[in-house]
């Protein structure tokens, strides 16, 4: 117990091969003992006691705690909060040099490891952290002057400029080229301890299917095919690494490297203007005068506008955790412009409902869709469900699946016409854009 070992913390990076921290920590010269903190400040405020995503970073646990086993090694597992783990550890392991971990960018993790440093530092301890989530972070993509982007094509420019196999260099953590805390194997909680119940929840594949990045171009838009990669969950917790999927992108298939960009260009855009987490990039659209119709916004989280391809989207979110690229911009859309009800409830309801939640992504995205955000589609671009349909799921191959009784008597009447919702939201802009 007394001699010098290092901890490592999984937060967003579960998984072995390929992970920075977890690298320079077994070329630290000191043993390693790899620890999570399943964090109550997050879990507290998860309303669904089912939540699939407690679900799956349980699983992904589980997997690694075995893998570490194999080794000779364990995964100690702590719920509570952060700073009272890191306590309790050092009571236990009064050995400890050093903690590495991988960066996290969002506001939350960063005012927690500001917290978490203090104390270790403290008690004479460093805490060591490296990138991983990202291949640029917030100032390595700035304007000629210093400044940074707010326009994605020019970043998205630079972005590929800068990339060098430097950035893509995977990092030999599988090898374990340095030394693992021996010790026997440690007691691991069942869901149900975490405050959670376990659900059947049918998670993606982490494979990376290099013929779909191929041909991501041309399936992309069509939600009724499999022409996504899913991954999302997998980037959202490191169970996938950035560089691996960064690397086969830039071989086989530039417009899905430019969704990766976009993501990198959200998550610098947040680092940069943190106000954007609860209010709009661009400050006159806080003036906007949203309806905020509690029973409209009801009908749409429920599927039930009387728009198949809405309704659809909004059916696969509530069943799957999952919904398409393409349906998301329109989904987001009609709640924005059609119902003028504030991106803000639209997030919020994305966020507790999507497998792949990232809050950069999320935010960044709804800000495209309402026209508030920093690169967005201008306010007076309303999508018409109706024909989004007719452009994207031609034979209704996706809404019959979630809507079967679209086109039928039974079905809901349109809950607004797109024609008057259009000009009621162009006026509605106007007027709050003109104060």
């Amino acid at each position: 117990m007394n001699e010098k070992i290092a901890l490592f913390w999984f937060r967003r990076d579960l998984r072995i091969h390929d992970n920075p921290a977890l690298f320079a920590a077994l070329n630290s010269g000191l043993q390693v003992l790899p620890v999570f903190i399943f964090d109550k400040g997050i879990l507290d405020k998860l309303h669904n006691r089912k939540d699939a995503r407690v679900l799956f970073i349980h699983q992904e646990l589980k997997k690694l705690k075995g893998l570490l086993e194999e080794r000779g090694s364990s995964l100690w597992v702590y719920h509570g909060d952060p700073e009272e783990a890191f306590r309790w550890f050092l009571q236990q392991f009064p050995g400890v040099q050093t903690v590495f971990a991988n960066r996290d960018y969002e506001p939350y993790a960063l005012e927690r490891d500001k917290r978490v440093e203090q104390f270790l530092n403290a008690s004479g301890i460093k805490f060591q952290t490296f990138r991983d989530h990202v291949i640029f972070e917030k100032d390595e993509v700035l304007k000629n002057d210093g400044t940074p982007y707010t326009v994605y094509t020019p970043y998205s420019r630079k972005w590929k400029e800068r990339l060098s196999g430097e950035q893509l260099m995977p990092f030999a953590s599988e090898q374990f080229p340095g030394k693992l805390y021996q010790t026997s194997p440690y007691p691991f909680p069942e869901i149900s301890q975490l405050g959670f119940e376990s659900s059947f929840c049918s998670f993606p594949g982490r494979h990376i299917d290099l013929p779909l990045i191929e041909q991501y171009a041309e399936t992309r838009d069509l939600p009724a095919l499999k022409g996504t990669s899913r991954l999302g969950v997998h980037l959202r917790f490191g169970t996938i690494s950035i560089r691996e999927l960064t690397s086969a992108a830039l071989k086989h298939g530039e417009v899905f490297l430019n969704e990766l960009i976009w993501r990198n260009f959200f998550i610098q855009i947040m680092a940069h203007f943190p106000h954007v987490v609860n209010s709009p990039f661009k400050k006159p659209y806080g003036r906007i005068e949203w309806r905020n119709d509690e029973h409209e916004f009801e009908r749409w989280c429920r599927g039930e506008t009387g728009y198949p391809m809405v309704d659809a989207g909004m059916r696969e979110l509530n069943a799957t955790g999952f919904m398409h690229n393409r349906v998301r911009m329109v989904t987001a859309s009609f709640l924005c412009k059609h119902l003028l009800i504030d991106w803000r409830w639209g997030e919020a309801y994305f966020a507790e409902k999507l497998l792949d939640f990232e809050l950069a992504s999320n935010n960044g995205n709804w800000q495209w869709a309402a026209g508030t955000g920093c690169d967005a589609a201008p306010y007076f671009r309303v999508f018409n469900p109706e024909t989004q349909q007719q452009k994207f799921d031609p034979d209704g191959m996706y809404v019959r699946k979630w809507v079967p009784e679209a086109g039928t008597p039974g079905y809901a009447k349109p809950m607004v016409d797109h024609k008057l919702a259009r000009e009621r939201a162009l006026e509605t802009y106007k007027k709050g854009l003109a104060v």
